[in-house]
């Protein structure tokens, strides 16, 4: 019967169909609609050579990200959600050097400076990728279809690699299909993630920074503690930034990396102030601001707002008396 069915000789109702998706946990609408070619696998290296199980851990980051896109678009569709232009490069982009001029071409088109990205879903939005946060395993993926950018970040990752895998989605965005353009054809798939690394890194955290710190004795490392905790990156990241920088000797790099900050340093760090980002906020601002807009407009329920919204709200969330629920 399953032949059949996808050979297409024989038609499914609207029973089977829900049965069929719910065997392969798959949303009803991702069977219903082609799927776009998925832009960036940030776990497709891992799964190539841990096998079967970091290989089903990518398929389903990509069904989720698939059906993130389709909320994006719906919301479109109901004009409700205006979507910002892409931001793109026309420059190649064929090593990490030109992936770090890149990055700084960014945050000055998104009047970012060279100042900590508060908040990198908004950042992301702002060029034009909507960025969701997921409960599922894995690291993150995104698309492009037509003029619209998705992309799914997994939560189990610490606060500082959500970041930069958030970061590293932005940077495939900015760039374009990686086997479409110069770094893609010139370069192994190790390479290009190489490249769309030092792209994050310096989104995350400016090499001018540090070199403005550390230009005279270099910098100690209660001060890269500090700029870890204010610019939100993991230690690691810090330490290649001020090794790249310049302002970091061998002995320092080796020292420190073998010893990573605890929770406490970062804290103390930047006075005991929460730093949250990509944790308890699911979704983009605009696109938030979008659903609740349906939902008053009566374009959608208050159930599916709530889906639309993906665990950031519950239904007492919202108002009462206002949206499609409510008798006339």
């Amino acid at each position: 019967m399953i032949a059949k069915i996808e050979s297409g000789s024989r038609r499914i109702d609207a029973l089977e169909l829900i049965r069929i998706a719910s065997a392969l946990q798959v949303p009803v609408d991702y069977l219903l609609r082609p799927a776009p070619p998925i832009l960036s696998r940030r776990a497709s290296l891992v799964a190539e050579d841990t096998g079967t199980d970091v290989t089903r851990e990518s398929e389903r980051l990509e069904v989720a990200l698939v059906a993130w896109l389709h909320d994006v678009q719906q919301l479109i569709g109901l004009n409700v959600l205006q979507p910002k232009h892409l931001l793109r490069t026309e420059t190649p982009v064929d090593s990490s050097a030109a992936a770090r001029e890149l990055a700084l071409w960014v945050r000055g088109q998104l009047e970012a400076g060279t100042e900590p990205i508060e908040s990198l879903m908004e950042l992301c939005e702002r060029a034009g990728q909507y960025v969701l946060v997921t409960e599922l395993p894995g690291d993150g993926a995104s698309v492009v279809d037509g003029d619209v950018a998705a992309a799914v970040v997994s939560i189990r990752g610490d606060p500082g690699r959500r970041r930069a895998t958030a970061a590293h989605e932005l940077g495939h965005l900015v760039i374009g299909d990686e086997y479409s353009n110069d770094l893609g054809v010139h370069a192994s798939r190790a390479d290009r993630e190489a490249v769309l690394d030092a792209f994050a890194a310096e989104i995350l955290l400016p090499t001018q920074v540090l070199t403005e710190i550390g230009q005279a004795d270099g910098i100690t490392r209660d001060q890269l503690i500090e700029l870890a905790a204010r610019y939100r990156t993991s230690w690691s990241l810090a330490i290649r930034q001020a090794d790249h920088a310049g302002v970091l000797t061998g002995e320092a790099r080796r020292e420190w990396s073998r010893s990573t900050p605890t929770r406490a340093e970062f804290m103390e760090a930047v006075g005991w102030v929460p730093q949250s980002d990509l944790e308890s906020i699911r979704v983009p601002p605009g696109y938030a601001h979008a659903v609740v807009e349906a939902w008053r407009q009566g374009r959608i329920t208050a159930t599916r707002a709530v889906e639309l919204m993906h665990g950031q709200i519950t239904l007492a969330d919202l108002p009462v008396g206002v949206g499609a629920d409510v008798e006339p």
